[in-house]
């Protein structure tokens, strides 16, 4: 990152910034155990042993590159994604953290996340996790059902995710069950006992994800028989009634928590907040006083490892423009149950409220909003056909 680089960020825009919203930063371990056929995210089954120290020392180059574009600010959260994060050693995860320490500014109640799998050799260190600092895991269950996570191409069973689960809730404060619905050969009945076993074990948070047959997936090229879209249908009823039973609230459309559980991050993310992304592929998006900027490093894990070393670990980089930040902002906003405050959308986009005024007025017509003169929400309508709400604000 040259000098010129910042400059060129600080210089006049089209836009104007009064403030900049809160920062949060992502890691990205590119590596799991095995890939599942329905992800397609940036992950890769892991060589032999994993380049631990290799790694880091790349994520540490990208850091420091990346400095002065959030010189002076504070990080609120870190996600530590992947890929499988867990499969890296608790003293590696020790090393990353207090790396990034010495190079950011951290709130002094940051949320730190590490995302993990409920395998055998994973829950073993969920303490050490802890203790490198850690004070959040997301653990990706998936579902309690043997026939299914078999069918998903998870290498966990039911046992393990109870047992990760057990371990999970006696190491942290506070965690997070991520669980799929609509899955092959999954019934109505199928899905309640997946949800009476996740909230048994009363998580504070849960993530509910609906399967869908993403492009470029192993599911993609051999397409598995999924339940109709008014079982899907059901099925999210059901567990919207489920989880209200048990005590968690759902703020945001796939996601469901216990009072003074939300997940700040993610939060961040939906209410248009800023976010660093360093690894593999690992995508920021960041505030400058005249301009949105977005990066992508570059996907492939050894190239991302020579070329973050070499000092130029970002592969892509946008400003993006007047016309699509209004989409931008409404593509997250729209999935929080309590929907944003007008005076957010100038702040974060730097555009004028009338730049959203049009479509606010169809969303009310079609019944997909409610709003009064300082904030709008999305009605319950408006949830379940999130798609049309969001489309009615793209660039024209």
């Amino acid at each position: 990152m040259t000098q010129h680089d910042v400059q060129h960020y600080m210089r006049g825009g089209t836009l104007q910034l009064a403030a900049l919203p809160p920062l949060s930063l992502y890691v990205h371990l590119p590596w799991c155990i095995k890939k599942c056929p329905y992800c397609d995210f940036n992950s890769h089954e892991a060589p032999g042993e994993l380049p631990e120290q290799r790694y880091i020392d790349a994520l540490v180059a990208d850091l420091e590159a990346s400095l002065p574009l959030v010189w002076g600010r504070t990080v609120h959260s870190i996600f530590i994604g992947g890929g499988t994060p867990s499969l890296f050693s608790p003293q590696a995860i020790d090393r990353l953290l207090g790396d990034i320490r010495a190079r950011l500014r951290l709130e002094a109640d940051c949320e730190i996340t590490l995302e993990a799998n409920p395998g055998t050799f994973e829950k073993d260190r969920f303490r050490a996790f802890c203790s490198a600092g850690v004070n959040r895991l997301s653990i990706g269950v998936q579902s309690f059902d043997d026939v299914h996570l078999k069918a998903l191409g998870r290498v966990h069973d039911r046992a393990q995710a109870i047992a990760a689960v057990e371990e999970a809730a006696q190491a942290f404060d506070t965690f997070n069950l991520d669980i799929m619905y609509a899955l092959p050969g999954q019934t109505l009945e199928n899905q309640a006992q997946d949800m009476r076993q996740a909230l048994a074990m009363q998580p504070p948070h849960i993530s509910i994800y609906h399967l869908t047959i993403e492009p470029n997936t192993y599911f993609a090229k051999f397409p598995p028989l999924i339940p109709e879209e008014d079982t899907a249908y059901a099925m999210l009823d059901q567990i919207t009634e489920m989880t209200e039973g048990a005590g968690l609230q759902r703020y945001e459309v796939s996601a469901y928590a216990r009072p003074g559980h939300r997940c700040f991050h993610n939060l961040n993310y939906w209410q248009f907040g800023d976010y660093l992304g360093i690894g593999a592929g690992a995508h920021s998006k960041l505030s400058f006083a005249h301009r949105v900027v977005r990066q992508v490093r570059a996907r492939e894990p050894r190239l991302y490892m020579d070329k973050a070393l070499a000092g130029n670990a970002v592969a892509q980089e946008t400003e993006v423009s007047r016309a699509d930040l209004p989409f931008e902002f409404m593509l997250n906003a729209l999935r929080l149950k309590d929907g944003f405050k007008l005076q957010d959308f100038a702040e974060k986009t730097g555009l004028p409220f009338t730049a959203i005024q049009k479509g606010l007025e169809e969303a009310e017509r079609k019944g997909l909003i409610e709003r009064d003169f300082v904030h709008a929400k999305p009605t319950e309508r408006g949830f379940d056909f999130l798609n049309d709400l969001q489309s009615l604000f793209l660039a024209d």
